[in-house]
Parts: structure tokens; sequence; C-alpha cells
């Protein structure tokens, strides 16, 4: 059976029915639990799922200025198209067995169509590798948000929680220097060679390279031209990830202040709510990535949140409502994004 880009997108638009469906039925908490959370969250739910509408929207900016920086002469894609397709491909990371991974193939296949498959490639790795490296600053900025708040006596510091910053800091550095170098000299051919050490994948990746040697070379110009010919494009997107970040804050901050959990009240409360939130997802996302391999991260983002928020001395019961409804926000967006598979292409 040959594989159309038609029955491709009907087999991504199955993985992603088939996502929800495994979501509703590995919840942690039982159908009359869930309801009860929702009804505790109520019209709160309102903007938790709509601020996504802003997050995915910063995205699509971020990914349109790589996509801007390849485009030729003549050659435009939409806002809207652009729009759909990161809200896509973000549902469709959830559903496959390579955590946050399974979209790409996805934007590739619908982007060529409109810029060439070795551009869409390239954007397309570029915009992902622009994701990981923003939230590596995110990661390196929140030790120190930790550690002002904790100079201020908001938070705890002692020898462990100051050995775990330490090793985040020498992470996030050893991070950013393997981006440096895969953003100055590309990283696909690298990659492929690299899985060439994997038992079982040696024959495959000596015919992959031998057969695509050109479009390999091409692809890793083009990553690192971005960098090298378009510094501005290059922080431009950086940025916008990293504000993606920032303002998905704002979400945990929602579900601290629907629990009363306002430090206070007034802007100084709200503003110190909001670092916590700020701190809570950061370390969840962390704790997330790390383990980023398992479908749906199933189990994965509940233990971080349940242990993020029990870091910053709140209660495990809010970690887990907190968890539960992001559970639930990201059922809703996954829908919303297999339905958008199915509206006109272009």
């Amino acid at each position: 059976m040959k594989w159309t880009k038609q029955r491709l997108n009907n087999l991504f638009f199955f993985l992603g029915v088939a996502a929800v469906v495994v979501m509703l039925l590995t919840f942690d908490v039982s159908f009359v639990e869930l309801w009860q959370h929702l009804c505790h969250a109520g019209y709160w739910l309102i903007p938790i799922v709509g601020v996504w509408i802003f997050i995915y929207g910063i995205n699509a900016l971020s990914w349109q200025t790589i996509i801007r920086s390849k485009c030729e002469e003549g050659e435009h894609v939409s806002f809207w198209r652009i729009y759909r397709l990161t809200i896509t491909g973000y549902a469709l990371n959830y559903a496959t067995p390579v955590g946050g991974l399974g979209g790409e193939p996805y934007r590739i296949m619908e982007l060529s169509k409109d810029i060439g498959n070795q551009r869409a490639t390239s954007s397309v790795i570029l915009y992902a590798m622009m994701h990981f490296f923003a939230h590596f600053w995110y990661w390196f900025s929140s030790i120190f948000i930790y550690l002002a708040l904790a100079a201020i006596g908001d938070l705890p510091i002692n020898t462990a929680i100051g050995t775990l910053l330490g090793i985040v800091i020498v992470f996030c550095l050893i991070a950013f220097y393997i981006f440096s170098k895969g953003y100055r000299n590309g990283l696909v051919a690298n990659v492929i060679r690299w899985l060439g050490h994997i038992p079982g994948l040696r024959g495959w990746s000596a015919r992959f390279q031998q057969r695509h040697a050109e479009a390999l070379h091409n692809i890793d110009e083009q990553i690192a031209a971005l960098h090298a010919t378009d510094k501005r494009a290059f922080y431009r997107s950086l940025l916008l990830e990293y504000l993606s970040r920032v303002v998905q804050s704002s979400e945990v901050m929602f579900m601290l202040l629907l629990f009363g959990i306002d430090c206070g009240g007034g802007f100084s409360g709200l503003l110190l709510t909001f670092l916590h939130s700020f701190l809570i997802v950061s370390f969840t996302t962390l704790f997330a990535n790390l383990i980023g391999f398992l479908p749906m991260q199933l189990g994965v983002q509940e233990g971080g949140f349940v242990l993020s928020i029990a870091a910053l001395g709140l209660s495990a019961a809010l970690g887990i409502f907190v968890s539960i409804i992001c559970r639930v926000r990201e059922i809703i967006w996954i829908l919303i994004g297999i339905l958008l598979m199915k509206i006109d292409k272009n």
C-alpha cells in the first residue's frame, strides 16, 4: 500500500483520536471525582483553556519568523495556516510514542506543499530546536527567580536545594553549548549518523545518508544560515518562544487564585503568585521533558505538578487539582487540533 499524504493525514487523525480515548481512560481519579474537580474550577476553566489561544498564537509567530526567513520571493504562508499547523502539531505530540516529537512529521508534510520539502524540513527542525532552546532559558532564568525569592525569605534554601539548583545550571549550560554548535553547523546529518550507532539502525542510517546526502547537506546549511545571516529573526523567534512559556505561567496562576492563594493580594501579592506559578511550570516541564519519551507523558506531568507545588510548601491536593485540570485542558486542545486537520489545508 502506498502511503499518500491523504492516508498519512488520516493516520495522524486517528492517532489523535486514540490519544484522547487513552487519556480519558487513564485519569488518576474516577469520573465522579473528575466532575467534582471541573465543578470546582467553574468559570475559571474558561481563562485556563482560553489562555492557550494566545500561547499558541505566540508559538505560531515564532515559527512564522523562521518560515519567512526561508521563503523565496513570491512564496507566502498565511498566519492562519501556520497557527493551525502549530495547534495540530502540538496535539499530535501528545499522541505518539516519542513524546514531544510526533507533530513534526505532520508539520513537514503539510508545510512542504507551500515551500517545498527541504525548506519545510529545515524550518520545522529550526522551530523545534527554538522551542527546546527557549525551554532551557526558561529553566535557567527560574533558578535566579528562585534564589531571589529565597533571599527575601519567601522560599526555603538549604544545601540539598542549592545542589539541585547547581545541577540544573550545569545542565542548562551544557545544553546552551550543544545548541550553539547545532545552530552554527546544522545537526540533521549528525543525528542520522548518530542513529547508526543504535543496534538495528546501522544499515538504515548508512542507506539514508547515501541516498539523501545532498538533501541533508542543504537542510543543515539552511539551519546554520538563520543564526549566521539573520540574527534578528533568530532572536525574535527565541524571544517569542520564551514569552510563550511566561504566558503559560498564568494558567497555573489562575488555579492558585481559584484556591484563594494570592500571597496577600494587591499588586505585590499577584506578582508573587505569578512568580510561584512561573516556578511551578518551570520545574514541572523540566521534570516532564527529562522523561519526555513516554507517550502522552502519562503520569509524568501529574507527578511533576505534585512535586513542584509541594516544593513551594503548598498542599498535595492542590498539585493533584492542577494536574487534572491541565490534563482536561490538553484533551480539549487535542480535540481542537485533530478537528483542524480536517479543515481546508490551505
